[in-house]
């Protein structure tokens, strides 16, 4: 299941959903469904206008999780800034 962290990334910018509709050129009606989950795709377009206007990385806005119940795993990008990550030798 793919998770849509829009509701927190708006809110932590001080955003309404109708303000980010205006900036990224998305209708209201659009950002409703990809923020209410109901979404089944994503334009690569409509993706990195978002990420434009919310200045933030794709990873930021979608998240996998095993099923609806169960946290995501931690990314690569969370391990390395927690110091962890891959060592290569």
């Amino acid at each position: 299941m793919i998770e849509v962290r829009l509701n927190e990334l708006i809110a932590a910018r001080g955003m309404t959903l109708t303000e980010l509709s205006h900036r990224a050129g998305v209708t209201t009606v659009n950002l409703s469904i990809l923020k209410n989950g109901h979404a089944r795709a994503i334009r690569f377009s409509t993706l990195a206008r978002l990420c434009e206007v919310l200045r933030c990385q794709p990873g930021d806005l979608l998240a996998w999780r095993a099923d609806g119940n169960e946290p995501a795993p931690e990314s690569a990008a969370d391990t390395q800034a927690a110091g962890g990550g891959a060592s290569y030798s």
